[in-house]
């Protein structure tokens, strides 16, 4: 009878070791400097300010996002230094971009030529200094599409970083 209780428990000690799953170990790890060693330059990401959408026909787009959703959309701004016409459609807690191509060189008009239906092109963050995020960028082997800080949409300072370097996602830090 003794040996028949030993199996027993000895058996739901190991059924109930199945039942649960293991626990795995987090480790932590510290990311703080020493304090003799100077990290760079100090710089912070902010919010998504835009996710930008390619689209064949501005004015449809503008009109699906004003007419049938209801948002707040403005009057398209061509920006010919970018090579786009622009639609902005606030969200309330951010913006899409509406870009459209202006003439055939336009890189808008390249990946609308690869995605006929449109698309998303990029998202856009806030930095809040963007030629420390810059160099910083640049110390970590991050490539941006320009070799220098442009003026973007927003009359902001911008640049883009390269999307083979950031997952896949063509993205734009914006000056705060």
């Amino acid at each position: 009878m003794a040996r028949a209780l030993k199996a027993a428990a000895a058996n739901s000690v190991g059924l109930f070791s199945r039942l649960h799953a293991p626990v795995r170990t987090v480790r932590a790890f510290s990311t703080l400097q020493p304090l003799d060693q100077v990290a760079g330059p100090v710089w912070n990401l902010g919010r998504l300010n835009h996710v930008a959408i390619a689209v064949p026909d501005l004015e449809k787009a503008a009109a699906f996002y004003k007419n049938i959703l209801g948002a707040q959309v403005s009057e398209a701004v061509p920006l010919p230094e970018h090579g786009v016409s622009v639609v902005f459609v606030n969200l309330g807690n951010t913006k899409m971009e509406l870009l459209h191509p202006l003439g055939s060189e336009s890189p808008i008009a390249g990946f609308l030529q690869k995605n006929k239906a449109g698309g998303m092109h990029h998202i856009c963050i806030e930095v809040d200094n963007i030629n420390a995020a810059v160099m910083d960028l640049k110390k970590k082997k991050i490539r941006s599409l320009s070799e220098e800080v442009k003026i973007g949409a927003h009359g902001k300072p911008v640049i883009f970083l390269h999307p083979k370097d950031c997952g896949g996602v063509l993205v734009e830090l914006e000056q705060a």
